[in-house]
């Protein structure tokens, strides 16, 4: 009976054991530390998927011209992707002043422990570099899918399609990475996208139709 007792002690400490460890590899991988260079190349490659290909849908809208789509999404690439440098650097070298004013207000920081909060600083040129790459990359996939095709219907279609894909993608990336919910994700993301290459495409379709 005794040994019965012993038994189940063990079980149950090994277990507790178990899920104590498990508890805590959970709290020692922060995914809050991703945030930084997640959310500007999640950002960036989204803004550039959906801003280009929600460009090349507009102008798709009033001209069957292949040239003035790729024209177009090539312009809207370059552009983007300098503004989304120059905005992250921006946003991210003020974030650190901010953060390096209140370490010097701190009188309790000193020695090496404010070494290690120094490390810890967001870098701007960092996060503008992932942004702007990002956002190419985000770009390239439209222009690649519409430059090959001449029907200008399969054109449109085979962009929203390339478009939906990326889209998921990139919300399947930045939901694994981040910890949080798939679907979610990628269904959140995905409708964004579809709106706004429809209000850009509609918009442009009414605009050219008046004349204007």
């Amino acid at each position: 009976m005794a040994g019965n007792i012993d038994l189940c002690i063990r079980i149950s400490e090994d277990k507790s054991e178990q899920e104590h460890d498990q508890v805590s590899r959970e709290k020692e991988f922060d995914y809050s530390q991703r945030g930084q260079w997640l959310r500007a190349a999640v950002l960036g490659a989204t803004d550039g998927l959906v801003s280009v290909a929600s460009l090349m849908m507009g102008v798709g809208a009033v001209k069957e011209d292949v040239r003035a789509m790729i024209l177009t999404g090539f312009a809207g690439l370059v552009a983007g992707a300098c503004s989304m440098a120059i905005g992250e650097f921006v946003s991210v070298y003020s974030q650190r002043d901010i953060e390096v004013a209140q370490m010097k207000r701190d009188k309790k920081i000193s020695g090496n422990e404010e070494e290690s909060e120094k490390e810890a600083l967001p870098n701007p040129i960092q996060a503008a570099a992932a942004s702007a790459l990002a956002f190419m990359l985000g770009a390239i996939m439209p222009l690649l899918a519409a430059a090959f095709i001449m029907d200008h219907k399969v054109r449109l279609g085979v962009v929203v399609a390339t478009v939906s894909l990326g889209l998921v993608v990139f919300g399947w990336i930045g939901a694994v990475l981040g910890g949080s919910r798939v679907v979610k994700s990628c269904f959140r993301i995905l409708v964004g996208g579809w709106m706004a290459m429809a209000i850009t495409f509609g918009l442009t379709k009414w605009i050219g139709s008046t004349g204007l």
